[in-house]
């Protein structure tokens, strides 16, 4: 069967994969986020999964989520890129966030059901197939794992 390809397309030839995944997200929001800058700075993007994650995002973790591919000549520019942005917290201002309880600025921003009417929001919206509408953000510190909220 090969050997009748080869025939009918004597000019065809096998070629590696032109894509290379370089990072995975669970939303589509966070992997357009680093798409943008991958674009400015000249790096053609590719997404896979968004538009099925963002019709259902419980299933993210099942398919694999969000995956960030690039070209495969632009995969060591485009992971130094990914690498200049900063994975933690930020505040208003762009300076890192601090932990109260250790200094350090290895805190992310997390969401949480904290009272009853966030949990009946949560039920609500998981009946009715919505996105939750009622969510409280509170920042964890990777360092000493202690968790905080800043007003």
């Amino acid at each position: 069967m090969l050997a009748e390809c080869k025939c009918l397309f004597p000019n065809f030839v096998f070629m590696k994969p032109q894509f290379e995944k370089i990072a995975v997200f669970q939303y589509s929001a966070e992997a357009l986020i680093f798409k943008g800058r991958l674009e400015a700075d000249g790096v053609e993007v590719f997404l896979k999964n968004n538009n099925t994650i963002d019709t259902d995002p419980l299933i993210s973790n099942a398919i694999g989520g969000v995956q960030l591919f690039v070209r495969s000549e632009d995969v060591i520019r485009a992971k130094e890129i990914l690498q200049s942005v900063p994975r933690y917290a930020l505040d208003n201002s762009g300076n890192a966030v601090h932990c109260p309880n250790c200094g350090s600025t290895e805190v992310e921003v997390m969401s949480t059901v904290r009272d009853s009417g966030g949990f009946f929001a949560f039920l609500l919206g998981l009946v009715l197939s919505a996105l939750p509408f009622f969510i409280k953000y509170k920042y964890h510190c990777n360092n000493c794992k202690h968790e905080f909220e800043i007003k």
